[in-house]
């Protein structure tokens, strides 16, 4: 009889404890609590009659096809797709600088799979993605994180965390960001810092994985292009991108792709082999009739406009409940789907989430979203998901829980 299964655990998987957001979502079983925790898109912008007649067609036209394993990098139909998705954007690439992942989760996965070891370094922003560190997190990683600022990464104090690494005979193996509406802050990375990120990663070789949930989630002001796009232009070839569907159509289909050189793409192809196999041929047909028969662009103008009213409602009733004596602060995004709230130091929101909970309001404590040393004083807010009204009452339970405590 096996009396300790620890001892027969992989060294790197023994102090693993998974994804702290998912963990969360165990306290929030009372229907009365309003969640601003988790990152949900709508269901009101979901494309519920453009998926039922996608279906049907697809079921009707080749249903033992849908029901039959399929290739592993990716359909053929939703590769091409794809590409022409995204020369929107100013990105062109071949069906080599792509693989169909199974979520952006996925993507997240096979990036800490390919380039890191244990003790290996990445460098991010702080705070970052919860869901990125908890992938990276198998391969028993270094973190490095620098703290974000309005317009961004800060990238001249990246720099000098290259250099003194560099005197210990370190590189760190990628640098991780979520430029456009960060996740958790909502933090938009400025034009001048993306084109210095780049100057960065070409002076010290080091790759740049940008992660893009929401990038077609703007809701005001220019849109600015993709360091991907600014890496192709440039001629560099540095940046990998991962994309999802999770956000912009909808996250039962976990379908999303991650770009980038040949070399690496076929690595990560080599590694989906191993875990998954192959991403679902009937939610990559879905995917696939979402950017062909949809009408993308009239979908995409509803999700901005339904978000962008959600957005201004709460940052005014935010402004109503928190005058500036109050100590607590906020961003003010100009897109996707978070806000992060700041709260006098002396508060700490781990312990202000039970509190929260009592008054039927949940969010995720800042905690969380730190590789290293994390700050406490924080809390990422979801405003997308739940009802206006239940938004500006949320709004309000919290206000009432921070002040009594």
């Amino acid at each position: 009889m096996i009396r300790k299964w620890q001892d027969r655990f992989a060294t790197n998987i023994r102090q693993y404890e998974g994804y702290a957001i998912g963990k969360t979502i165990k306290y929030l079983t009372d229907p009365e609590i309003i969640s601003l925790a988790g990152g949900l898109p709508s269901p009101d912008v979901f494309q519920r009659s453009g998926l039922k007649l996608a279906s049907e067609k697809a079921l009707n036209v080749g249903i033992d096809r849908i029901m039959q394993y399929s290739p592993i990098p990716g359909e053929d139909s939703l590769f091409n797709a794809v590409i022409d998705f995204l020369k929107r954007d100013g990105i062109n690439i071949t069906r080599e600088n792509m693989v169909i992942t199974t979520s952006g989760q996925h993507g997240l996965d096979l990036t800490g799979r390919l380039f890191l070891e244990a003790g290996d370094v990445v460098l991010f922003d702080r705070p970052t993605f919860a869901g990125a560190i908890a992938a990276f997190d198998m391969q028993c990683p270094r973190y490095i994180g620098v703290d974000i600022e309005e317009d961004g990464s800060n990238v001249t104090g990246m720099e000098r965390r290259v250099e003194e690494l560099a005197q210990e005979g370190i590189k760190p193996k990628f640098i991780y960001v979520v430029p456009d509406f960060q996740n958790p802050t909502g933090i938009t990375m400025s034009h001048a810092k993306r084109e210095a990120l780049l100057d960065l990663s070409y002076k010290h070789e080091i790759p740049i994985v940008e992660d893009s949930p929401y990038r077609d989630l703007r809701y005001s002001g220019e849109t600015i292009p993709a360091l991907f796009t600014m890496d192709q232009e440039r001629g560099g070839g540095n940046v990998i991108g991962l994309y999802t569907f999770s956000k912009i159509f909808c996250p039962g289909m976990r379908v999303g792709f991650n770009i980038g050189a040949p070399e690496v793409i076929a690595r990560m192809t080599h590694i989906k082999e191993g875990n998954i196999l192959n991403t679902p041929r009937y939610n990559q047909d879905m995917c696939t009739a979402f950017l062909r028969e949809m009408d993308l662009d009239a979908h995409l103008n509803e999700c901005r406009e339904y978000y962008r009213q959600k957005l201004e409602i709460f940052l005014e009733t935010m402004e109503e409940l928190f005058p500036p004596e109050s100590g607590v602060t906020w961003t003010v995004p100009v897109g996707g789907l978070f806000l992060w709230v700041s709260v006098p130091d002396r508060i700490d929101t781990n312990e202000l989430f039970f509190e929260a909970i009592k008054h039927k309001v949940a969010y995720v404590p800042g905690e969380q979203f730190y590789g290293e040393n994390p700050a406490r004083n924080h809390m990422r807010i979801n405003f997308s998901f739940v009802s206006l009204e239940n938004l500006i009452e949320a709004a309000k339970r919290l206000a009432t829980c921070i002040s009594e405590h």
